[in-house]
């Protein structure tokens, strides 16, 4: 992983294309493959499917996120509202979240 680490407000992050953020989020060049049936993940609904159906469940607590939990574990994959401000750090988090069931690719 490349890019900048960025301290604002208390909190560090790695900003991957410094200056890149007027392109779309998830097609900067990333994208979520679901590897059951090797298709790339293109909205929120088809994932949120493909979530449920290995356990994760929708959390609504916080209306300004997207998220999903699940009961066996203490893990939240927390996402933008608005699909195309999925980042590569989401689609990453939520691979490590669901070994063996999605993978980031090159788009």
């Amino acid at each position: 992983m490349s890019g900048v680490w960025v301290f604002k407000n208390g909190v560090v992050r790695l900003v991957e294309n410094p200056g890149a953020d007027s392109l779309q989020g998830a097609s900067r060049g990333k994208v979520l493959v679901h590897l059951p049936t090797n298709q790339v993940v293109t909205s929120y609904i088809t994932l949120e499917q493909m979530l449920t159906s290995i356990g994760w469940e929708r959390y609504y607590n916080d209306p300004s996120l997207l998220q999903f939990h699940q009961r066996s574990t203490v893990h939240l994959i927390s996402l933008p509202r608005d699909f195309n401000k999925l980042k590569s750090m989401h689609m990453y988090d939520i691979v490590v979240k669901t070994r063996n069931v999605f993978e980031v690719r090159d788009s």
